[in-house]
């Protein structure tokens, strides 16, 4: 079991830049791929980015390529999504998940996930 928190959500104008956190608990940091995944109002949860467990690989929706980055630090517990030049249809909540398996970009293969934090981009 491990526990996750969102945090660094909030309102920028577009083009800014914005980093979320996610902390985790409860159990091995390191054993789970993680990934971030965002949901927009009246729109299906979609895929953002995703790291393996060692950190050494990372994935991103084309939406993001270039502009998203994801990273984690396995000592720390903490997961991070540094987001710059924003633009309004970033505007979601963004969720933090875990999978004890190997990594993919579908939600439905993801165990755990944070209770989300708003990302809001003014144009």
């Amino acid at each position: 079991q491990v526990q996750l928190v969102e945090s660094g959500g909030g309102l920028v104008q577009a083009g800014g830049s914005l980093r979320l956190s996610c902390a985790a608990s409860g159990s091995t940091f390191s054993s789970y791929a993680m990934g971030w995944f965002r949901q927009a109002p009246g729109k299906e949860r979609e895929f953002v980015a995703g790291i393996s467990r060692s950190g050494q690989t990372t994935y991103y929706a084309d939406s993001v390529k270039g502009r998203f980055t994801i990273s984690r630090d396995n000592t720390k517990n903490t997961m991070l999504l540094q987001m710059n030049s924003l633009k309004p249809e970033d505007t979601a909540v963004y969720y933090c998940a875990a999978t004890a398996l190997i990594f993919s970009d579908s939600s439905a293969r993801y165990d755990y996930w944070g209770q989300g934090t708003q990302v809001t981009v003014s144009s």
